[in-house]
């Protein structure tokens, strides 16, 4: 039992991690201040020990690359935690206010949801390059789940009216619906996909 509120206001008391394969890797101890602040980025295995919120702000900040090209970078990634730290926050608040539930559990599922069993990946035979299905790594499963749900908000709220606080919430509640509106959701099926056609 813990008696520390996510940003004040949320228990993750009874929080459980429904799929076997990611019951490691998805950790819902909460922390008095989400910012561990790279202590442990040298440490093999340890950002599975961090707070799953903690991860989401993390991503947040820096969300990555898309097609070995940086995926956008201006506007709301100025890589302050504070800043990422208010926006999950208010994401949460309006998670809260449609699902009346517990956004912390919500974010839990969608990232079960969300997590691809298989991914591709290209060996070369004979000057020829062929794609192969691999089972992928459940601390990668949570990674790539985060990834494709931070860029699939961000994607939404560029150059339109929607803030990214009303495509993020909408992003992980899609993906907790298992709805196809979510980018993480619909990646995941798309590989799959692919991954059952070139076994």
């Amino acid at each position: 039992m813990s008696d520390i509120l996510v940003f004040g206001k949320w228990s993750a008391d009874g929080i459980v991690v429904t799929d076997m394969g990611l019951q490691r890797y998805v950790t819902v101890e909460p922390t008095i201040v989400p910012k561990t602040g790279a202590r442990y980025a040298g440490n093999r295995f340890h950002k599975s020990k961090v707070f799953i919120v903690e991860r989401l702000i993390n991503k947040l900040m820096v969300p990555g690359h898309k097609g070995k090209k940086h995926f956008k970078t201006s506007f709301h990634m100025t890589g302050k935690a504070n800043q990422a730290a208010m926006l999950l926050k208010d994401a949460f608040e309006v998670i809260e206010k449609k699902l009346k539930k517990n956004p912390i559990e919500v974010l839990v599922r969608a990232v079960e949801n969300a997590a691809p069993r298989e991914e591709i990946i290209t060996i070369e035979y004979g000057g020829a390059r062929y794609p192969r299905a691999v089972e992928c790594a459940p601390q990668r499963r949570v990674d790539v789940a985060l990834r494709q749900m931070t860029q699939g908000a961000y994607h939404r709220c560029f150059n339109s009216k929607i803030s990214m606080v009303q495509a993020l919430s909408d992003e992980i509640m899609a993906a907790y619906s298992l709805s196809s509106k979510s980018q993480a959701i619909s990646k995941k099926l798309e590989l799959e996909r692919q991954s059952d056609a070139s076994r």
